[in-house]
């Protein structure tokens, strides 16, 4: 570690290999970020303006294309940033602030995919009960829940890591992470208290993963009986577990090889693994649930007609 007595700025290492072909990095990112942004507010916008669409189901994917949008939001403005700058450097409240934004992120997608798997439980295996248990005060405290849960825990674990003393200033990522910044705490400081809230949060989020579980293991046992039920889960309820498959084997690399990989992989791959879930879900979600859910593939593809029938008249 370097002897660093005050830091207010950090270093980001992890884009030194792209020295030679940042432009095309660049280019190639920024379209990508435009295709985010793109689909994410498409979806977001039909959701809104279509009334047909003011469902649960479709108020807690609209949740989650929002907070599509603010993760990548923290990463790739700053990312493009850093390729086109000789230095790649963010000040102490600016990391701390990105660090934030990441794990609530990560953190609210899997909040969000609970309860939208609470919803397919009641939809499904309690079709009768579904609008007296689904109201809209209960939807508010479910979108709340799912929002505000993670940004408090995350609130509490940057507090804490604000206060240590730190003796390094050097990332080894292309953005900041909240236990990079903990690990580059001095020898003699107190970490006992993040690492609390860290195996606390944990906790709470490996028992989203187990109520997940939970339900699906009763939608299943609900949908061999019944053909009908059977065509409502591979309509909403499968791109629902591709979501979820795809969001968790994007984390949990990224998290074991932070805290367990081989620093001797090519760095071009450890960056590949760090931003996996910035990359894949943002896109993949907003078009998975596009296509897939009749309502919103319906009125997608009747934009497309009224658009088509317009240019001909022109």
């Amino acid at each position: 570690m370097d002897n660093v007595s005050v830091v207010i700025i950090f270093s980001l290492s992890g884009i030194n290999e792209t020295v030679n072909y940042r432009v095309t990095l660049f280019t190639f990112t920024l379209l990508y970020y435009c295709v985010i942004l793109f689909v994410n507010i498409s979806l977001i916008m039909i959701i809104i303006l279509d009334e047909n669409l003011h469902e649960p189901m479709y108020i807690f994917l609209c949740s989650f294309c929002i907070n599509g949008l603010y993760g990548t939001t923290g990463f790739y403005p700053k990312f493009l940033l850093d390729l086109l700058s000789s230095s790649q450097e963010i000040s102490y409240s600016g990391c701390l602030f990105q660090a934030f934004i990441m794990y609530s992120f990560a953190c609210s997608d899997l909040s969000i995919l609970a309860v939208m798997a609470y919803d397919r439980y009641l939809a499904i295996c309690r079709p009768l009960h579904y609008h007296s248990l689904m109201t809209k005060r209960r939807l508010s405290q479910l979108v709340c829940f799912s929002w505000l849960t993670p940004f408090c825990i995350f609130s509490i674990n940057v507090l804490l890591t604000s206060k240590l003393k730190l003796c390094g200033s050097k990332i080894e990522k292309l953005f900041c992470v909240n236990w990079i910044i903990v690990k580059l705490a001095c020898p003699d400081t107190d970490t006992v208290s993040n690492s609390v809230i860290a195996y606390a949060t944990i906790f709470i989020y490996v028992s989203h993963g187990f109520f997940i579980i939970w339900t699906y293991m009763h939608l299943i046992k609900k949908c061999v009986r019944s053909t009908e039920d059977r065509a409502k889960f591979m309509q909403t309820c499968v791109p629902h577990l591709v979501s979820l498959n795809t969001f968790l084997v994007a984390i949990v690399f990224d998290l074991m090889f932070m805290r367990f990989g081989s620093r001797d992989l090519p760095q071009s791959f450890q960056n590949f693994i760090a931003i996996e879930f910035l990359l894949i879900p943002p896109v993949m979600n907003p078009l998975i649930y596009g296509f897939k859910l009749t309502k919103i593939r319906n009125r997608i593809l009747g934009l497309v007609y009224i658009k088509r029938k317009l240019t001909r008249k022109k």
